[in-house]
Protein backbone atom coordinates (compact mmCIF):
# COMPACT_ATOMS: atom_id res chain seq x y z
CA UNK A 1 0.00 0.00 0.00
CA UNK A 2 1.17 3.52 -0.75
CA UNK A 3 0.77 5.57 2.41
CA UNK A 4 -0.35 9.19 2.39
CA UNK A 5 0.85 11.37 5.25
CA UNK A 6 -0.02 14.92 6.21
CA UNK A 7 2.90 17.36 6.40
CA UNK A 8 3.39 19.20 9.72
CA UNK A 9 2.50 22.87 9.38
CA UNK A 10 6.01 24.19 10.16
CA UNK A 11 7.93 21.52 8.28
CA UNK A 12 9.18 22.46 4.87
CA UNK A 13 8.48 26.18 5.22
CA UNK A 14 11.03 27.01 2.54
CA UNK A 15 9.62 24.40 0.18
CA UNK A 16 6.24 26.05 0.74
CA UNK A 17 7.61 29.36 -0.50
CA UNK A 18 9.06 27.64 -3.55
CA UNK A 19 5.66 26.07 -4.16
CA UNK A 20 4.08 29.55 -4.18
CA UNK A 21 6.59 30.68 -6.80
CA UNK A 22 5.93 27.62 -8.97
CA UNK A 23 2.18 28.29 -8.71
CA UNK A 24 2.69 31.91 -9.78
CA UNK A 25 4.81 30.87 -12.74
CA UNK A 26 2.33 28.18 -13.72
CA UNK A 27 -0.61 30.58 -13.65
CA UNK A 28 0.86 33.83 -14.94
CA UNK A 29 4.34 33.48 -16.45
CA UNK A 30 3.45 30.97 -19.15
CA UNK A 31 0.87 33.30 -20.64
CA UNK A 32 3.63 35.86 -21.33
CA UNK A 33 6.37 33.53 -22.54
CA UNK A 34 7.39 31.94 -19.24
CA UNK A 35 9.35 34.90 -17.81
CA UNK A 36 8.81 37.22 -14.85
CA UNK A 37 10.94 40.12 -13.72
CA UNK A 38 12.42 39.73 -10.26
CA UNK A 39 10.86 43.01 -9.12
CA UNK A 40 7.43 41.78 -10.24
CA UNK A 41 7.87 38.48 -8.44
CA UNK A 42 8.95 40.24 -5.24
CA UNK A 43 5.83 42.44 -5.35
CA UNK A 44 3.58 39.44 -5.92
CA UNK A 45 5.15 37.45 -3.11
CA UNK A 46 4.83 40.45 -0.78
CA UNK A 47 1.07 40.06 -1.17
CA UNK A 48 1.59 36.63 0.38
CA UNK A 49 3.55 38.17 3.30
CA UNK A 50 6.89 36.89 1.99
CA UNK A 51 9.83 39.29 2.19
CA UNK A 52 12.44 39.92 -0.50
CA UNK A 53 15.33 37.90 1.05
CA UNK A 54 13.09 34.83 1.33
CA UNK A 55 12.00 35.25 -2.30
CA UNK A 56 15.60 35.46 -3.53
CA UNK A 57 16.60 32.44 -1.45
CA UNK A 58 13.73 30.38 -2.86
CA UNK A 59 14.56 31.43 -6.41
CA UNK A 60 18.17 30.30 -5.91
CA UNK A 61 16.95 26.86 -4.88
CA UNK A 62 14.59 26.66 -7.85
CA UNK A 63 17.52 27.54 -10.12
CA UNK A 64 19.62 24.75 -8.63
CA UNK A 65 16.77 22.32 -9.21
CA UNK A 66 16.55 23.32 -12.86
CA UNK A 67 13.08 24.87 -12.61
CA UNK A 68 14.05 28.51 -13.26
CA UNK A 69 16.79 30.06 -15.39
CA UNK A 70 18.27 33.56 -15.15
CA UNK A 71 17.24 35.74 -18.08
CA UNK A 72 17.16 39.44 -18.87
CA UNK A 73 14.31 40.83 -20.97
CA UNK A 74 14.46 44.42 -22.24
CA UNK A 75 17.24 45.09 -19.77
CA UNK A 76 15.22 43.80 -16.80
CA UNK A 77 16.58 41.05 -14.57
CA UNK A 78 14.29 38.10 -14.15
CA UNK A 79 13.80 34.37 -14.41
CA UNK A 80 12.24 32.14 -17.01
CA UNK A 81 10.91 28.61 -16.83
CA UNK A 82 13.24 25.85 -17.97
CA UNK A 83 12.11 23.49 -20.72
CA UNK A 84 11.75 20.75 -18.12
CA UNK A 85 9.55 22.94 -15.93
CA UNK A 86 7.29 23.84 -18.86
CA UNK A 87 6.66 20.15 -19.58
CA UNK A 88 5.89 19.42 -15.93
CA UNK A 89 3.52 22.39 -15.63
CA UNK A 90 1.73 21.48 -18.86
CA UNK A 91 1.23 17.95 -17.55
CA UNK A 92 0.07 19.39 -14.24
CA UNK A 93 -2.72 21.35 -15.93
CA UNK A 94 -4.38 18.10 -16.94
CA UNK A 95 -4.27 16.79 -13.39
CA UNK A 96 -5.04 19.93 -11.42
CA UNK A 97 -7.81 21.54 -13.45
CA UNK A 98 -9.72 18.47 -14.63
CA UNK A 99 -11.83 16.05 -12.65
CA UNK A 100 -10.63 12.54 -13.40
CA UNK A 101 -13.09 9.76 -12.63
CA UNK A 102 -12.50 6.14 -13.57
CA UNK A 103 -15.08 3.45 -14.22
CA UNK A 104 -15.32 -0.08 -12.90
CA UNK A 105 -15.12 -1.43 -16.47
CA UNK A 106 -12.02 0.42 -17.70
CA UNK A 107 -9.51 -2.09 -16.35
CA UNK A 108 -6.08 -1.44 -14.91
CA UNK A 109 -2.52 -0.68 -15.90
CA UNK A 110 0.20 -2.68 -14.15
CA UNK A 111 3.81 -1.63 -13.74
CA UNK A 112 6.20 -4.49 -13.02
CA UNK A 113 9.77 -3.45 -12.36
CA UNK A 114 13.11 -4.83 -11.28
CA UNK A 115 16.01 -2.55 -10.39
CA UNK A 116 19.47 -3.94 -9.57
CA UNK A 117 20.69 -3.48 -6.01
CA UNK A 118 23.56 -1.43 -7.38
CA UNK A 119 21.01 1.17 -8.54
CA UNK A 120 18.97 1.57 -5.37
CA UNK A 121 18.54 5.29 -5.97
CA UNK A 122 16.81 4.57 -9.28
CA UNK A 123 14.49 2.18 -7.44
CA UNK A 124 13.62 4.92 -4.96
CA UNK A 125 13.04 7.38 -7.80
CA UNK A 126 10.83 4.91 -9.63
CA UNK A 127 8.67 4.24 -6.59
CA UNK A 128 8.38 7.97 -5.90
CA UNK A 129 7.28 8.70 -9.47
CA UNK A 130 4.71 5.90 -9.45
CA UNK A 131 3.29 7.12 -6.15
CA UNK A 132 3.14 10.67 -7.49
CA UNK A 133 1.31 9.42 -10.58
CA UNK A 134 -1.34 7.88 -8.31
CA UNK A 135 -0.29 4.23 -8.50
CA UNK A 136 -0.95 1.84 -5.63
CA UNK A 137 1.30 -0.99 -4.54
CA UNK A 138 0.15 -4.59 -5.06
CA UNK A 139 3.41 -6.13 -3.90
CA UNK A 140 7.17 -5.94 -4.30
CA UNK A 141 7.84 -4.56 -7.76
CA UNK A 142 4.18 -4.58 -8.83
CA UNK A 143 2.16 -1.34 -8.91
CA UNK A 144 -1.33 -0.70 -10.21
CA UNK A 145 -3.50 2.19 -11.40
CA UNK A 146 -6.76 2.71 -13.27
CA UNK A 147 -6.29 2.30 -17.02
CA UNK A 148 -6.82 6.01 -17.72
CA UNK A 149 -3.37 6.71 -16.23
CA UNK A 150 -1.59 4.53 -18.78
CA UNK A 151 -0.53 7.24 -21.25
CA UNK A 152 0.62 9.61 -18.53
CA UNK A 153 2.62 6.86 -16.82
CA UNK A 154 4.31 5.95 -20.10
CA UNK A 155 5.26 9.57 -20.78
CA UNK A 156 6.68 10.17 -17.30
CA UNK A 157 8.64 6.92 -17.15
CA UNK A 158 10.22 7.63 -20.53
CA UNK A 159 11.02 11.25 -19.69
CA UNK A 160 12.61 10.25 -16.38
CA UNK A 161 14.64 7.52 -18.18
CA UNK A 162 13.09 4.81 -16.05
CA UNK A 163 11.45 2.78 -18.82
CA UNK A 164 14.37 0.33 -19.08
CA UNK A 165 13.46 -1.04 -15.65
CA UNK A 166 9.72 -1.37 -16.27
CA UNK A 167 7.19 -3.54 -18.06
CA UNK A 168 3.69 -2.15 -18.58
CA UNK A 169 0.58 -4.34 -18.83
CA UNK A 170 -3.11 -3.76 -19.38
CA UNK A 171 -5.11 -5.98 -17.05
CA UNK A 172 -8.51 -7.07 -15.80
CA UNK A 173 -9.22 -8.12 -12.24
CA UNK A 174 -10.48 -11.72 -12.17
CA UNK A 175 -10.82 -12.36 -8.44
CA UNK A 176 -11.03 -13.68 -5.85
CA UNK A 177 -11.77 -10.99 -3.25
CA UNK A 178 -14.12 -8.10 -3.94
CA UNK A 179 -12.22 -5.51 -5.95
CA UNK A 180 -13.21 -2.72 -3.51
CA UNK A 181 -11.56 -4.69 -0.70
CA UNK A 182 -8.39 -5.09 -2.75
CA UNK A 183 -8.33 -1.40 -3.65
CA UNK A 184 -8.37 -0.58 0.07
CA UNK A 185 -5.16 -2.61 0.38
CA UNK A 186 -3.42 -1.11 -2.64
CA UNK A 187 -4.05 2.55 -1.70
CA UNK A 188 -4.15 4.43 1.59
CA UNK A 189 -7.58 5.86 0.86
CA UNK A 190 -8.17 6.76 4.50
CA UNK A 191 -5.02 8.91 4.49
CA UNK A 192 -6.00 10.60 1.24
CA UNK A 193 -9.50 11.21 2.58
CA UNK A 194 -7.97 12.98 5.59
CA UNK A 195 -5.93 15.25 3.32
CA UNK A 196 -9.04 16.14 1.33
CA UNK A 197 -10.94 16.86 4.55
CA UNK A 198 -8.08 19.05 5.82
CA UNK A 199 -8.20 21.03 2.58
CA UNK A 200 -11.96 21.46 2.90
CA UNK A 201 -11.77 22.48 6.56
CA UNK A 202 -9.07 25.07 5.86
CA UNK A 203 -10.56 26.71 2.78
CA UNK A 204 -14.33 26.46 3.26
CA UNK A 205 -14.14 29.57 5.51
CA UNK A 206 -12.29 31.38 2.70
CA UNK A 207 -15.21 30.75 0.37
CA UNK A 208 -17.70 31.92 2.98
CA UNK A 209 -15.70 35.11 3.50
CA UNK A 210 -15.81 35.90 -0.21
CA UNK A 211 -19.49 35.04 -0.50
CA UNK A 212 -20.30 37.49 2.28
CA UNK A 213 -18.74 40.40 0.39
CA UNK A 214 -20.51 42.77 -1.93
CA UNK A 215 -19.20 45.46 -4.24
CA UNK A 216 -15.73 45.87 -5.70
CA UNK A 217 -13.34 42.93 -5.47
CA UNK A 218 -10.24 43.18 -3.32
CA UNK A 219 -7.92 42.10 -6.12
CA UNK A 220 -4.71 41.77 -4.12
CA UNK A 221 -6.45 39.69 -1.49
CA UNK A 222 -8.06 37.55 -4.20
CA UNK A 223 -4.61 36.92 -5.66
CA UNK A 224 -3.18 35.86 -2.29
CA UNK A 225 -6.10 33.57 -1.53
CA UNK A 226 -6.02 32.00 -5.00
CA UNK A 227 -2.29 31.27 -4.80
CA UNK A 228 -2.70 29.69 -1.37
CA UNK A 229 -5.73 27.65 -2.42
CA UNK A 230 -4.17 26.39 -5.63
CA UNK A 231 -0.84 25.59 -3.98
CA UNK A 232 -2.62 23.57 -1.30
CA UNK A 233 -4.81 21.82 -3.86
CA UNK A 234 -2.40 20.95 -6.64
CA UNK A 235 -0.63 18.05 -4.92
CA UNK A 236 -3.90 16.24 -4.10
CA UNK A 237 -4.90 15.25 -7.65
CA UNK A 238 -1.48 13.64 -8.03
CA UNK A 239 -2.02 11.44 -4.97
CA UNK A 240 -5.53 10.51 -6.13
CA UNK A 241 -5.70 7.74 -8.76
CA UNK A 242 -9.20 8.77 -9.86
CA UNK A 243 -10.92 5.54 -8.90
CA UNK A 244 -14.48 4.72 -9.89
CA UNK A 245 -17.00 6.02 -7.31
CA UNK A 246 -18.10 2.45 -6.58
CA UNK A 247 -14.60 1.67 -5.27
CA UNK A 248 -14.31 4.63 -2.92
CA UNK A 249 -15.27 4.72 0.77
CA UNK A 250 -18.68 6.04 1.66
CA UNK A 251 -18.80 9.78 2.40
CA UNK A 252 -15.62 10.35 0.37
CA UNK A 253 -14.17 13.80 1.12
CA UNK A 254 -12.54 14.10 -2.30
CA UNK A 255 -15.75 15.21 -3.99
CA UNK A 256 -16.47 17.91 -1.42
CA UNK A 257 -12.90 19.16 -1.63
CA UNK A 258 -13.01 19.27 -5.44
CA UNK A 259 -16.32 21.14 -5.43
CA UNK A 260 -14.81 23.67 -3.03
CA UNK A 261 -11.65 24.13 -5.08
CA UNK A 262 -13.44 24.71 -8.37
CA UNK A 263 -15.92 27.10 -6.74
CA UNK A 264 -13.03 29.12 -5.27
CA UNK A 265 -11.26 29.05 -8.61
CA UNK A 266 -14.28 30.56 -10.37
CA UNK A 267 -14.62 33.23 -7.69
CA UNK A 268 -10.96 34.25 -7.40
CA UNK A 269 -9.19 33.73 -10.71
CA UNK A 270 -10.44 36.85 -12.52
CA UNK A 271 -9.72 39.45 -9.79
CA UNK A 272 -6.40 37.69 -9.08
CA UNK A 273 -5.46 37.99 -12.75
CA UNK A 274 -6.31 41.67 -12.77
CA UNK A 275 -4.06 42.20 -9.76
CA UNK A 276 -1.13 40.48 -11.49
CA UNK A 277 -1.73 42.64 -14.56
CA UNK A 278 -1.57 45.79 -12.46
CA UNK A 279 1.76 44.70 -10.96
CA UNK A 280 3.30 43.35 -14.13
Amino acid sequence: MTTVKATPSRAGADSGLRAYIVTIYGLYAREVGGWLGISTLIQLMAQLDVDEPAVRSSISRLKRRGILESERVDGRAGYGLSAQARVILDEGDRRIFRRRQGTVDEGWVLVVFSVPESERQRRHTLRSRLSWLGFGSVGAGVWIAPAHLQAEARDVLQREELSDYVDLFESRYLGFAAVADEVAQWWDLAGLDRLYQQFHDEYAPVLERWRSRAGRDHEGEAFADYIRVLTAWRRLPYLDPGLAPELLPRDWSGQRAADLFFTLKRRLEDPAHRFVGSVR
